[in-house]
């Protein structure tokens, strides 16, 4: 069985990727999300994904809290809005560490649970994957976990583990976003 190192976004989107690859792969868990803000935010979605591991007892790599590099990387890229240059740019930076994370303990895959969202395209992720991915020893597994009902399975063990969802991608600019929407939408519904 091939070892594979999954790089995960948070618990809500983990379970239903976890189980799908677990009859594949010897897992590995990898937890790297410098793009979220602020660090209580990470530290409730670590805590989150550290249960979700525990209890399906697959192991856990916790990746470096760097926001700092997330802002040199994407905060130029602060106005292209959700799905545009800046989630590739932070993508490509996720994905290469799990490259690097997953070569220093002989895992022969990589693969993402972000494609299980509805609100990221699989084609983008996918693409920087294969990108990242070329001339490397290590191969991407490319896919789109929300096909086959698999956001709404994610969203169903998401209830049954009564994890903590959040309402933002991660990052302070899609916080930002999720915000002007959440205020757009009051606004209508009043006027």
């Amino acid at each position: 069985m091939k070892h594979l190192l999954l790089l995960t976004c948070c618990a809500p989107c983990s379970p239903y990727v976890i189980r799908k690859l677990a009859d594949e792969y010897c897992l590995t868990v990898f937890f790297y999300n410098p793009n979220i803000h602020p660090q209580q935010e990470y530290k409730l979605r670590l805590g989150e994904i550290c249960r979700l591991c525990k209890n399906l007892d697959v192991k856990l790599i916790e990746g470096r809290y760097d926001p700092e590099r997330f802002f040199e990387l994407v905060g130029p890229l602060a106005d292209t809005g959700e799905g545009g240059e800046r989630c590739s740019v932070c993508f490509r930076m996720r994905i290469e560490e799990a490259f690097r994370v997953a070569k220093k303990i002989g895992a022969e895959v990589v693969a993402t649970t972000l494609t299980v969202s509805p609100h990221k395209k699989a084609a983008q992720v996918n693409a920087v994957g294969r990108n990242v991915a070329q001339g490397e020893e290590i191969a991407f597994l490319e896919a789109d976990f929300k096909k086959k009902d698999g956001y709404r399975i994610s969203c169903e063990l998401a209830k049954e583990y009564d994890f903590y969802r959040q309402n933002y991608c991660g990052c302070t600019y899609s916080k930002a976003e999720s915000e002007r929407r959440s205020d757009s939408h009051k606004t209508h519904r009043r006027g």
